[in-house]
């Protein structure tokens, strides 16, 4: 009886281990029964948010797999997620991209998402009305070298203003956009370099002046915005997961071409989901209008952006970034 209920016991576990296997693999042949994609709750973010609502990747990577999303406040997080396994891809702001890269992170930065939507705006009470008025003064980014960061520090220096952190006059702080437009009104900082949607909750909310606007400030219509990234390993490993990712963000685009408006209410869905906050359709719009999306990446624009970081000393050594973009699976 001992031996019968041995016997029985082997023969479901091995069963066991053929099931196991067999999860294992998607559809398409790959290791990658899940993939968790990171993006922010920001308009510059928004392919994520509708091939997660229309179900773009997994139409793409097959019924076997399955699609988990994870969201972060800023680069920083994100890129440390990347680098632990925590997400497999995601759009990122190429500032983290370009700095963790520097620094020996295993990162491909494998597609674009968008360009423009940072805008810098000033409270009524700062006192500021021009670029001039900014010496002295606070102002806040989502974090000490992202994307936006750069953007503004490069612009200031091109007016003779730095901030404290390479021996100016401005201090710096960070914070999370979602609360940019309450630290303005309650004074604790004078200037807010916001991405979008936060630059037209501020303007809405806050009556704030739009000291730079998008089009204005640095890289503000040749950078990307926002890039999709992977690890160096998973595209060597895994490019056929890569490249049905790649395809999923691509169709993700098109769609935001082809139907705005609906693109528009996922928007708004989306980051109320995340961050608890409804935005209102006129933000929406307002937004909308300092935002491209796109796929593509634009190589130049990103070494010259990867120029200005080093030399304003938010990287050690002289980038160089040929082995950082990957186009292979968007062109």
């Amino acid at each position: 009886m001992k031996k019968a209920f041995l016997l029985m016991t082997i023969f479901f576990t091995f069963l066991g281990v053929l099931a196991g296997c067999g999860t294992e693999k998607s559809s398409g042949g790959d290791v990658s029964e899940k993939v968790v994609i990171g993006y922010f709750p920001n308009i510059n973010h928004v392919p994520a948010m509708v091939a997660k609502d229309k179900g773009f990747y997994e139409e793409q990577l097959g019924n076997g797999t399955k699609i988990e999303y994870k969201t972060f406040p800023d680069g920083s997080s994100f890129m440390t997620a990347l680098k632990t396994g925590e997400i497999d891809a995601g759009l990122v702001g190429p500032g983290p991209a370009m700095n963790n890269y520097m620094t020996g992170a295993d990162v491909k930065i494998i597609g674009g998402g968008s360009t423009g939507g940072t805008v810098v705006l000033a409270s009524k009470e700062s006192g500021v009305k021009t670029v001039d008025d900014f010496a002295g003064k606070s102002f806040i980014t989502p974090a000490v070298g992202c994307t936006h960061d750069v953007q503004v520090e490069t612009f200031l220096k091109e007016h003779g203003i730095e901030s404290q952190r390479i021996g100016g006059t401005m201090k710096h702080v960070t914070g999370n956009p979602a609360q940019y437009a309450n630290m303005l009104k309650s004074g604790k900082v004078d200037i807010a370099v916001a991405p979008e949607p936060w630059a037209a909750v501020i303007q809405q909310e806050t009556g704030a002046n739009i000291i730079i606007d998008h089009d204005e400030i640095s890289f503000g219509e040749t950078l990307p915005a926002s890039v999709l990234v992977a690890s160096g390993k998973s595209v060597k490993e895994n490019p056929d997961t890569i490249q049905k990712i790649v395809d999923a963000h691509k169709e993700a685009t098109s769609f935001i071409a082809e139907n705005p408006e609906e693109a528009k209410e996922i928007t708004i869905k989306d980051v109320k989901d995340v961050t608890g906050q409804e935005l209102s359709k006129e933000v929406v719009d307002q937004a909308w209008e300092r935002i491209g999306f796109t796929y593509k990446v634009d190589s130049d624009a990103v070494q010259a952006f990867a120029d200005s970081s080093y030399e304003l000393k938010f990287l050690k050594e002289k980038p160089e970034f040929t082995d950082l973009i990957d186009k292979q699976f968007i062109d």
